[in-house]
């Protein structure tokens, strides 16, 4: 079973959703026989990294709000996360652009370490305050997971895997995908958002079942 998964780092209900879609998976019976690939989806293409500001103040400028009414939404964001097992502070992140992490979650899918990378793009973002857009906090992570550091520098000097990324966008958009998380099981069911873990699983049992009858 293929699952294809439109996502972006800098998007908190898809670290909540891979977190529950994990669960899941960790009860499917047949989760030997799935296969996950992370797909590229910017919520902001054209987002400008700015390390001297809050997300808080970051959202407010880009939705046309206050940055208190950002910070509510904030709130409640961490405190799904909370209930999820997920750590959130909003008030450590760096407003960037995850294009390049994106790149480097698609080099990691041809070293076969991309749930990983994903996870621990997810984490510096969300939980620890690094910069996603900064190269050297890219190699730092991907490393971690056995990627060369010559590798990663050589996937950002050469602009390795760009296309991929503005692939998986365009994809998304044939499918008329306009919010993230999506999931996609073998080409042709789909769950949208951040579902309980308890949706995942039916929905697992159900596309298995269904595509393996006699």
């Amino acid at each position: 079973m293929k699952i294809e998964i439109w996502s972006d780092i800098r998007c908190p209900f898809c670290y909540i959703g891979k977190t529950k879609f994990e669960k899941a998976l960790a009860q499917f019976e047949h989760k030997d026989k799935v296969t996950v690939i992370w797909r590229a989806f910017q919520l902001d293409p054209e987002a400008v990294t700015d390390t001297t500001i809050s997300a808080a103040e970051s959202m407010a400028n880009r939705k046309g709000i206050s940055v208190e009414e950002s910070e509510r939404m904030h709130d409640h964001a961490t405190a799904i996360a909370k209930d999820a097992g997920l750590d959130f502070h909003f008030e450590k992140a760096i407003p960037a652009n995850s294009f390049r992490a994106h790149q480097l979650s698609a080099f990691a899918k041809t070293k076969g370490v991309q749930n990983e990378v994903e996870g621990a793009l997810f984490s510096a973002y969300f939980t620890e305050g690094k910069n996603i857009d900064a190269i050297p906090e890219l190699i730092a992570i991907g490393t971690r997971f056995g990627l060369p550091a010559s590798d990663i520098q050589n996937v950002y000097d050469n602009g390795l895997f760009a296309e991929e990324v503005k692939a998986d966008q365009e994809q998304a958009y044939e499918y008329g995908i306009n919010s993230v998380p999506y999931f996609v099981l073998n080409n042709k069911y789909a769950v949208k958002g951040a579902q309980p873990a308890e949706h995942f699983l039916e929905t697992l049992q159900g596309v298995f079942e269904e595509e393996n009858q006699f």
